[in-house]
């Protein structure tokens, strides 16, 4: 039965779940409006994650010991109040129908409720709306404070103001120097698009732990978006660089202007597809927060797509050899998908493989991996070869609107990295280099784009700090190591 199958995929998605609830008895407080999505189609993926949604639920849950059909019923029970709350409700959390393929990108659900704004949404951006402490797991060895953030920015895709973004400040121990600590923004990578992905929410990695940690030994703030979309309601537009760059221009708007001694300067860092996102707050920023001091752009592990990049990319992964690094596609497909209503992720994609490429919604990044692992999937296995060019459409949004910057640039690279190949950094190098860029160029043998980020700090750190204080910077255009 439909049902059946419904409430058995509702008690794998609370199950995946738990870490994001507290144990102990099991009960179901309803809220005060039942999840739109859930209205709108009961049945779908992302009703699911509405239902274990703690925004509107709150959940915790008995021990092993109870028998897994007990559990069935309470969710077919909470299921059943649920519509019935549907029936007499008009307020649209998420206004208008979304079809299923958009649905299947959306990935809310799975946070606390601090994720969502209530009441009016302030006009202006980069606007502070809540703060609260991070727990222990999910704060950075070694600060003093760490909070998470609400705040307000624009949606980069649709260039409409105001929405809800999330993020998180750390300070180190100490007081502040005058004019406050030297602040630092970090651009995390590739987590997935679901919200429980978003670092604030799961903490983040041990090697960015360490990597942060190492910063803040140096005495600067650290100030982290999540981005548009992880955490707080509404699709993360995958690797679309303009909504990051406005989220991270307006978390540091948000800081420096609320009463945290942070300093009025900053400067940008990031890996992989945060790399990306640095730069591209740095090119956006004349622009879209002139107001804003910033001094240099520390990237490693940087995507960049020009033809040659592009090239590259595919030489370093082999068509017919299981390769987890699948999972970025299938988070490109849902970039399109949101982007282009035409777009249609089914047509792209063997039926074997589109389950699981529709699970980027609910699970993350690390997820996905390890399923592409352990059922050995290649390229081949997954894409329709004759429509694999439609997803380079994707480029367009994952580019840079200039390599001219206003600010020195670092650029790290592990000549051991496959997920963002040297070929593929070579090639930004140059082309920041021909438009005129102040670059420091780094490449460091037997390193991978993991392990380059923390490798790279002993010339990383002096650069930012350089790039801080305005000393001049030693750059390499001329002689670049390739």
């Amino acid at each position: 039965m439909p049902e059946r199958r419904a409430l058995d995929a509702l008690k794998r998605t609370i199950n995946e779940r738990k870490k994001a609830f507290d144990a102990g008895s099991f009960f179901c407080v309803l809220g005060a409006r039942a999840p739109t999505t859930l209205c709108a189609s009961c049945w779908d993926q992302q009703t699911r994650l509405a239902v274990a949604d703690p925004i509107y639920f709150r959940y915790a849950f008995i021990g092993p010991a109870v028998e897994p059909m007990l559990k069935i019923l309470i969710i077919a029970l909470m299921l059943s109040v649920s519509l019935i709350s549907c029936a007499h409700q008009s307020v649209d959390l998420m206004p208008g129908t979304l079809s299923e393929k958009t649905r299947a990108v959306v990935g809310d659900g799975g946070v606390s409720e601090f994720y969502t704004h209530r009441g009016t949404l302030p006009q202006n951006v980069g606007l502070l709306l809540n703060q609260e402490p991070l727990s222990p797991h999910q704060s950075v060895p070694g600060a003093a404070v760490s909070m998470r953030l609400l705040y307000t920015s624009t949606d980069g895709i649709k260039e409409s103001a105001p929405i809800v973004v999330s993020g998180a400040l750390f300070l180190p121990p100490g007081q502040a120097p005058d004019g406050g600590w030297p602040l630092l923004l970090w651009s995390h990578g590739t987590v997935g698009i679901a919200d429980h992905c978003a670092p604030t929410w799961t903490g983040y990695v041990p090697f960015h732990q360490t990597h942060l940690a190492h910063w803040l030994e140096q005495g600067f703030a650290i100030v982290a978006s999540d981005y548009q979309g992880l955490g707080t309601r509404g699709i993360h537009p995958y690797m679309a660089t303009q909504p990051e760059a406005y989220s991270n221009l307006d978390i540091i708007r948000a800081v420096q202007g609320s009463d945290f001694p942070v300093s009025k300067k900053v400067v940008l860092a990031g890996q992989s597809q945060g790399a990306g996102a640095a730069i591209a707050t740095a090119g956006y920023w004349p622009a879209y927060a002139p107001e804003l001091d910033i001094r240099g752009v520390v990237a490693t592990g940087v995507p960049y797509f020009s033809p040659e990049a592009v090239r590259a990319l595919r030489h370093a992964r082999p068509r017919d050899a299981v390769d987890p690094k699948l999972g970025y596609n299938f988070l490109v497909l849902s970039l399109l998908e949101y982007v282009d209503p035409a777009f249609d992720a089914a047509q792209h994609l063997k039926p074997n493989a589109l389950p699981l490429a529709r699970e980027v919604a609910s699970e993350c990044n690390r997820d996905i991996r390890k399923k592409i692992s352990q059922l050995g999937l290649t390229y081949n296995d997954v894409f329709e070869t004759s429509r694999e060019m439609s997803i380079e459409a994707a480029y367009a949004y994952m580019g840079f609107p200039t390599l001219t910057l206003a600010t020195p640039l670092f650029i790290g690279t592990g000549l051991a990295d496959v997920d963002t190949p040297p070929r593929m950094q070579f090639q930004l190098m140059k082309a920041a280099c021909s438009a005129g860029t102040h670059v420091s160029a780094h490449t460091y043998r037997s390193f991978d784009h993991l392990s380059v980020l923390n490798h790279s700090l002993k010339d990383s750190v002096p650069f930012a700090k350089n790039a801080f204080d305005g000393n001049a910077l030693p750059g390499n255009c001329t002689a670049l190591p390739f």
